[in-house]
């Protein structure tokens, strides 16, 4: 894994936080948690916007952060806020889990036609 990458993974971690810090700012009525909502929020952009800046193809990169950052906060939900998902949301989880490998698998190069335009 390239370094734009590894900074595209850094910040859907902090997607995570940021969301779950959210939750804990209960309506932004928590200052401690509100102002950890927001450090995490900007860190998270900011990791993304390297990302992008190392030639990450947007399309794919945007897609693995918000991936990352809607998985790790369902599983912020079950440990934390004792939310839980029935069948049938473990069975998206998992596409949307097979969505983000594969996008990362994909190396964003258009293919050769073979022909000159």
């Amino acid at each position: 894994m390239n370094r734009a990458w590894l900074m595209v993974v850094a910040g859907g971690v902090l997607e995570t936080g940021w969301a779950t810090s959210m939750k804990l700012s209960d309506g932004f009525s928590s200052i401690l948690w509100t102002v950890v909502t927001g450090v995490l929020l900007v860190g998270s952009v900011l990791l993304l916007n390297r990302g992008l800046k190392g030639g990450l193809p947007m399309g794919v990169c945007y897609s693995v952060w918000v991936g990352i950052g809607a998985l790790g906060s369902i599983v912020m939900g079950m440990l934390l806020f004792g939310e839980y998902l029935n069948a049938l949301g473990w069975v998206f989880f998992a596409m949307v889990v097979a969505g983000v490998i594969g996008l990362n698998l994909v190396d964003g190069e258009p293919e050769d036609s073979g022909g000159a335009r």
